[in-house]
């Protein structure tokens, strides 16, 4: 399938703002089963800089800074993506529990290679609760990719999406407690159970193509960002998995950037100088293109 993909935010401020300097991870990776045909950048202010570099994990970075005084910022990020059907995962090939667990501690290059995805991370930490939650999901001899997958489908059938319940900085204990959140939240949460029994997994960021209900017709700025999960599984590799809908990732999923957590791959993030105050509005567009 392949996409028009549209991501339009819009800042305004109470003040004005005299510089801005911002971070944007927006641009869609190029990956076996998805390729990015085009990206363009259109940011309001006409920035005084733009550059682009490839971060640690491989995401596209794109960095501008703006010096002129404004009240209202807008970025719109516009990609040409084509996602592709995906390889079935042999599933029978991932080890037990217990044999991963082994092999990723006891195999020093697998360890230090995946060490940064099994480590706390600034918004991923856990506590005994954390671990107690998902320890039933990951008997010894089920394969792991199983385990995963078990997890995933008790996040979505025990917790309510709960739009704006939470934010960036709400502690896993309260989404874990409250049972309610967003993809974000319980990306965090099933990260953080891995980690918790030594399993590696990544956070990952992108889009999700939404269907609007039967007979009825597609808002404009109706779709939104999504995460995910990754999960490694000695013998496979990197295997996606996503609890919000309690499903494999497939061609409706579109891959922007991989991180330890959220903060690694936020969409953007700036410093503003300014003492006002500011309201922030974001719109995504996933429409397929006519073939």
């Amino acid at each position: 399938m392949r996409y028009k993909l549209t991501h339009r935010t819009k800042y305004s401020y109470l003040g004005s703002v005299s510089t801005y300097h911002s971070l944007v991870c927006l641009e869609p990776r190029t990956l076996p089963g998805q390729i990015c045909h085009a990206f363009s950048l259109h940011i309001t202010p006409h920035p005084v800089e733009l550059v682009v570099r490839t971060d640690f994990f491989g995401n596209t970075i794109h960095y501008f800074s703006i010096d002129v005084s404004h009240r209202e910022l807008t970025v719109v990020a516009q990609s040409d993506v084509e996602s592709l059907p995906k390889e079935t995962v042999m599933t029978n090939l991932s080890m037990s529990c217990a044999e991963a667990h082994s092999y990723i501690w006891n195999t020093r290059s697998v360890k230090t290679e995946l060490l940064q995805y099994l480590l706390p991370s600034p918004f991923i930490a856990w506590d005994d609760d954390i671990k107690h939650f998902a320890e039933g999901c990951f008997p010894e001899n089920l394969s792991l990719y199983e385990g995963v997958k078990s997890l995933c489908h008790k996040i979505f059938k025990e917790f309510d999406f709960v739009s704006n319940f939470t934010n960036v900085h709400t502690p896993l204990k309260t989404v874990l407690k409250e049972r309610k959140g967003v993809c974000q939240d319980f990306s965090h949460l099933a990260i953080a159970c891995l980690r918790s029994l030594g399993f590696p997994a990544r956070y990952v960021s992108g889009y999700i193509e939404t269907l609007p209900p039967p007979g009825k017709k597609k808002l404009q700025g109706s779709d939104a960002s999504h995460a995910w999960i990754s999960a490694f599984i000695p013998s496979i590799g990197w295997c996606e998995f996503d609890p919000t809908n309690n499903m494999v990732p497939g061609e409706r999923h579109i891959i922007t950037a991989y991180g330890r957590d959220y903060g690694d791959i936020a969409p953007l993030k700036g410093i503003i100088f300014s003492s006002g105050k500011h309201t922030l509005s974001v719109e995504v567009d996933v429409i397929p293109r006519p073939k």
